[in-house]
């Protein structure tokens, strides 16, 4: 029987092809399989100080709402500019801290001219004079502690946050476009970025004020007031983004951000008040770096290394500034110490400091006003803060599976993680694992009943189970707007004693290439890009790929994670488009190349074994049994003696590799030998990072670092027997150590 119109509808729009807004008919149906909603998280817009400092003068919070539905509006530059198709919801987040003071110091009757007409003179002349170098002064009192009392009084802070919430409200469309009540909380010690969005739920109970870094730069803090406000009725979640900008600070493993021990209670507060993170923004992505995942060779997607602030030092921390870092050691400290602050799912957002956001490599008109509102100032690596226009991506999209299109569902759906992140483009993705998931599950049309019905969605945890292997279904289909998609891959990550692991599954994927046998990889789709002419054809991959997988190697003893991975075919960045129509070789650089893959990831599916299950592990060696032992921790005289000058064997018992080091005597070491053949230059450059590397011992400590961050190893000697812990293993002694013969 062919399906009627309404029916056809409801079945586009479970899988998340059609959008609600397309059907007015059903815009107030609620879907039990839920819709996909594709949405703006993480905005700025003049009202936001260094947004203005950076030329976006003009245009504000209900520029854009508007630009967002649809309507042409105004880009700093002096031209229009109209999103690709307008967006299901949308959140401006204006930073909490000296929020709209530009427009009231200029503001002749605004609480800051009547309350404090001296400070409100001395900003409007100083932004008149230079914005920038106003923005810069600001910013340092924040980062000092030290702010300018009269422009973060209650007195006036309280009206621009109550017209940010009053507009959210004018353009809220139920059941067509959703809006919230949100700001963004700028935490920036040492410029180092642990931002947040703050969502509420219910617009008509925000607080007077919103809790900004004025008030304190810890994140326990700001958990301390949101716990408050859920006491009282405010349901209110936050967002943790820009991970990869945290210097490492963002994913802490030992102690929080004013060097607490991170204990369970610190880990629920988290899981608590912070349940989304965001993978992609137009400074990169978060997701991982081919430092800290060599053998993933999609890791070097719009990898972004810089200072916030402009700041100078070295490279950013790579450890504890990205996502499947983060999950692999949460699942170890679930393992080790029985909690896991890391269960948090996907979104994305812009980040711009333009209203007029760019979600297209076709469209792109750059991020920080006037900075890089034209293709030769974005070309030439116009910069702001010392960030290169160049190494700016477009905006990322957070996409949630919600009943209907309104606050309380959108809201919900965060909530309960059931979210994902895009890089811009709108593939629609689902994610299922489960236990009793069939192998023929998309033979059946009411394939999403059954799988709500088998299994959990993403954003879940599996349920404990002794035996078996648990099965995922995933399926996703291509942006009509965008390119064919190239593959499907899941991500796995998991914990043996301390140490994690991942490993990346290619489970369904285009055309007809057969997985290597050696490695499980499939081979690359191809690529139809002509760069001379910045285009492509969809003349390879697939319109829709879905697979149903059993994990092959499932250890039902032992904490995993799984997320899926969607790859379109390449496609030319927006560098490379807007590089061909001004007649030039089209730029590629670090961080970013010519061409690009766009892509989706699912937030994850956690699995925890039940206490009868955690009993098959492998125990490992702790740290307190060695010491309970009457192992001894060696001195510095003690590593010195015994790794100075010397190779040594070292034995990883959780792998069972083993390596030869060399520590040099002028405080350099190498990788000698593997397994017991000489170190082939692969290994050496995997191992070591590129060779040789530097190390010292100090503090009863072997020290060095990898990806950009110092990790330690602690020696201890037992009877004749010398066994390491690495810092972030989380008290375990994995390492058996044994000097050679010289």
């Amino acid at each position: 029987m062919p399906l009627k119109p309404n029916d056809l509808a409801a079945a586009l729009l479970a899988t998340g092809l059609l959008s609600l807004t397309a059907v007015p008919a059903l815009a107030q149906a609620k879907n039990p399989e839920r819709n996909v909603y594709y949405g703006e998280t993480h905005v700025h817009s003049s009202w936001s100080f260094d947004a203005f400092a950076f030329g976006d003068t003009v245009t504000g919070p209900e520029e854009f709402y508007q630009y967002s539905l649809g309507k042409p509006t105004m880009h700093p530059g002096g031209y229009q500019v109209q999103i690709t198709k307008p967006l299901d919801w949308a959140a401006n987040t204006e930073h909490s801290e000296y929020m709209g003071m530009v427009q009231e110091a200029m503001d002749p009757n605004s609480p800051l001219r009547k309350h404090s007409p001296v400070v409100a003179e001395a900003l409007k002349l100083g932004v008149q004079a230079d914005p920038l170098l106003a923005f810069k002064v600001l910013s340092l009192t924040i980062a000092k502690g030290d702010s300018i009392k009269q422009l973060s009084d209650p007195l006036v802070v309280a009206p621009v946050w109550k017209r940010i919430v009053d507009i959210a409200d004018k353009y809220y469309q139920p059941g067509k476009f959703t809006t919230f009540a949100a700001y963004e909380w700028t935490s920036t010690p040492n410029s180092k970025n642990l931002h947040r969005n703050i969502f509420f739920r219910d617009s008509k109970k925000v607080p007077q004020v919103p809790f900004t870094p004025l008030d304190s730069t810890d994140p326990s803090e700001l958990w301390r007031w949101m716990d408050k406000q859920r006491a009282a009725g405010n349901e209110l979640l936050a967002i943790s983004h820009n991970a990869n900008l945290s210097d490492g600070l963002m994913f802490p493993t030992e102690v929080d951000h004013a060097g607490r021990p991170i204990d369970r209670a610190w880990a629920e507060a988290r899981l608590r008040n912070e349940p989304l993170t965001e993978m992609k923004q137009v400074k990169g992505q978060s997701e991982t770096t081919p430092g800290l995942s060599p053998n993933d060779e999609f890791a070097n997607y719009e990898v972004f290394v810089w200072h916030l602030l402009g700041r100078k030092g070295p490279p950013p921390h790579e450890y504890g500034s990205y996502v499947r870092q983060a999950y692999k050691d949460g699942v170890a400290l679930e393992q080790a110490r029985g909690f896991n602050p890391y269960k948090f799912g996907l979104v994305s957002g812009s980040d711009s400091h333009v209203t007029v956001v760019p979600y297209r490599q076709k469209n792109f008109f750059g991020v920080h006003g006037t900075v890089d509102d034209t293709a030769q100032k974005r070309l030439d690596g116009a910069t702001v803060l010392g960030l290169n226009s160049l190494w700016v991506t477009p905006a990322g999209l957070s996409a949630v599976w919600a009943e209907e299109n309104t606050r309380e569902a959108i809201f919900d759906a965060m909530k309960r993680k059931e979210t994902y992140s895009t890089s811009g483009v709108r593939i629609p993705l689902r994610f299922f694992g489960g236990w009793g998931i069939e192998a023929a599950l998309f033979k059946d049309r009411n394939w999403l009943k059954s799988a709500y019905a088998r299994g959990v969605p993403m954003g879940a945890d599996l349920p404990a189970k002794a035996s078996g292997s648990p099965t995922f279904a995933v399926w996703a289909s291509k942006d009509p707007d965008s390119a064919n998609l190239d593959r499907v891959q899941i991500v796995k990550g998991w914990s043996v004693n301390g140490q994690s692991f991942e490993k990346v599954y290619d489970v369904a994927w285009a055309g007809a290439r057969k997985p290597d046998p050696t490695t499980g990889k499939v081979p690359p789709v191809g690529s139809t890009v002509d760069l001379a002419t910045a285009t492509y054809t969809n003349t390879i991959g697939a319109v829709e790929l879905k697979s149903v997988w059993t994990d092959p190697d499932f250890d039902p003893s032992l904490d995993a994670f799984y997320y899926a991975r969607v790859l379109e075919i390449p496609t030319p960045r927006w560098s490379t488009i807007q590089g061909v129509k001004l007649g030039r070789v089209p730029p590629s650089g670090t961080g970013f190349s010519a061409i690009i893959q766009e892509r989706a990831w699912s937030s994850p599916i956690w699995y925890a074994p039940s206490a009868a299950a955690r009993k098959g592990a492998k125990p490992g060696v702790t740290i307190a049994e060695l010491k309970k032992q009457g192992a001894l921790a060696l001195s510095d005289a003690q590593l010195k003696e015994l790794l100075v000058g010397k190779t040594v064997k070292v034995r990883n018992a959780v792998t069972g590799e083993r390596f030869e080091i060399l520590h040099g005597t002028t405080g350099r070491r190498l990788v000698t030998a593997v397994n017991g053949k000489p170190a082939t230059l692969a290994e050496v450059g995997e191992l070591m990072h590129g060779g040789d590397q530097d190390y010292e011992i100090r503090d009863g400590r072997l020290r060095t670092d990898v990806n950009g961050s110092e990790f330690d190893v602690a020696v201890y000697k037992l009877g004749d027997k010398y066994l390491a812990a690495r810092s972030n293993e989380f008290g375990y002694a994995n390492y058996e150590v044994e000097p050679l013969k010289q």
